[in-house]
């Protein structure tokens, strides 16, 4: 989809013990009156990412079956859809036809400025504000020129997801604090012959995403925030990130044909091999749980070995060693959606709602009140490591736009496949930029 560029959105959060200080968004927007809601039928057809059987895609075929009980007059019709193809394929091919779906997975940041801008979504402002206001700070993400023109449902940030028993056997005593620890921990992993990081850049984003967390350790927290409004990519810091990215594939951390291998949701792909003791760490959010789950052929010694920690620090560079890469997940409605789209967006949102999909070990709540649905000790971890980050920067590709974003991950994934360069990276991101 060919949209002017304008100023891109960044997650900047200042995060409570919960992720949820309180905050709400102002603007103005045009509510249906209550009493026209729920009186005629009305069939909602509802796209979101939980392709895989499994407590993610069950959850939320129960929370549709349950507001259908509270709102017997509204029917929703769900197709889960793998999240690559959904947010770079079908989503963008749909919003561009005249019949796009009511409700969609949303990402917020650069790419939801863009669906506005296109004047594909709608506006929430007036009906959500009871919503933004016990959400907080995070459902800024899905606001533009303060409207509200989404929700989000799971935030969190981005880290190492690791097996504890393959640790053990290693000797490696404690998680990586710094990257050179970690190098350190890829050479005894090597030694007892286990593959030490699995990643799936078939998928292009996982590898990106260690793209990104170079880039968050060598360029200032200002840097960040001005690459991410501005589409200013001047700074060195981003060339340093791919030097220091090529130096770690150098090292060979990751599993053989790595540049084929699928990212999620299979046996084979790099979740699978974490998942099925076939490597000792993948970079993955905090969704990364469910999607292990789905694929283990023994969740029960899944549960038992799996860990996580925050991605390490790097010695002397000049990022905040305490930043942190992360994001959510979050669904919008499409602007001529009927006005019961707004109602089963709050829905999802409510505190019991997102207290079960806590629950489900999937991700980390939004909205207060849902906190002790958080039992899982991995995700417990990423919930602590969240608070205690002094910075959050959304994810790169969602904050720069889907234009900056699908070129810069084409780029990093040439220097994972041997044939790109660390300033044909920046090169691609400023060529997208001007366009």
């Amino acid at each position: 989809m060919a949209i002017t560029r304008r100023a891109r959105t960044v997650l900047a959060l200042s995060i409570t013990t919960a992720l949820l200080a309180a905050g709400c968004s102002g603007g103005e927007s045009d509510a249906p009156p209550e009493s026209e809601l729920f009186k005629n039928p009305v069939t909602l057809t509802w796209w979101h990412n939980a392709s895989q059987d499994g407590p993610g895609k069950e959850y939320w075929a129960k929370v549709a079956k349950d507001f259908n009980a509270l709102h017997p007059t509204v029917t929703i019709e769900i197709e889960g859809i793998e999240t690559n193809q959904l947010q770079r394929t079908r989503l963008p091919a749909a919003l561009l036809s005249n019949d796009p779906p009511d409700i969609f997975q949303a990402w917020g940041g650069g790419e939801i400025r863009e669906q506005v801008e296109a004047d594909y979504l709608k506006d929430i402002t007036e009906q959500a504000k009871g919503e933004v206001a016990n959400i907080g700070s995070s459902a800024e993400i899905w606001a533009v020129n303060g409207k509200q023109y989404g929700l989000p449902y799971r935030m969190g940030i981005e880290g190492i997801w690791y097996n504890k028993d393959m640790f053990e056997r290693a000797g490696i005593a404690a998680p990586p604090t710094t990257f050179d620890e970690l190098n350190e921990a890829v050479t005894k992993l090597k030694a007892i012959n286990v593959v030490p990081i699995a990643v799936g850049a078939g998928d292009k984003w996982p590898a990106a995403h260690w793209w990104y967390n170079f880039a968050l350790r060598a360029c200032s927290v200002d840097t960040l925030k001005k690459a991410s409004t501005d589409l200013d990519f001047e700074d060195p810091c981003f060339v340093k990130a791919g030097e220091d990215l090529k130096s770690f594939i150098d090292t060979k951390p990751f599993q053989n044909n790595f540049i084929a291998t699928p990212g999620q949701n299979d046996p084979t792909s790099a979740n699978g091999m974490l998942a099925n003791g076939k490597a000792a760490m993948e970079l993955m959010g905090d969704w990364n749980k469910g999607t292990l789950d789905t694929v283990a052929e023994d969740t029960e010694a899944l549960n038992k070995f799996i860990g996580w920690f925050p991605v390490p620090a790097i010695s002397g560079s000049a990022g905040d060693p305490k930043a942190a890469l992360g994001g959510g997940d979050g669904f919008a409605c499409a602007k001529n959606a009927p006005a019961e789209c707004v109602e089963f967006l709050k829905y999802i949102v409510s505190p019991e709602v997102q207290k079960g999909y806590a629950e489900t070990g999937t991700g980390l709540p939004v909205a207060k009140g849902a906190e002790s649905g958080v039992q899982d000790p991995a995700l417990r971890s990423i919930l602590e490591a969240t608070t205690g980050a002094t910075y959050v920067q959304l994810w790169l590709d969602t904050a720069f736009g889907s234009t900056v974003g699908n070129a810069m991950n084409d780029a990093i994934v040439a220097i994972f496949a041997g044939n790109g360069t660390p300033q044909q990276v920046v090169d691609a991101m400023k060529s997208a930029a001007r366009k």
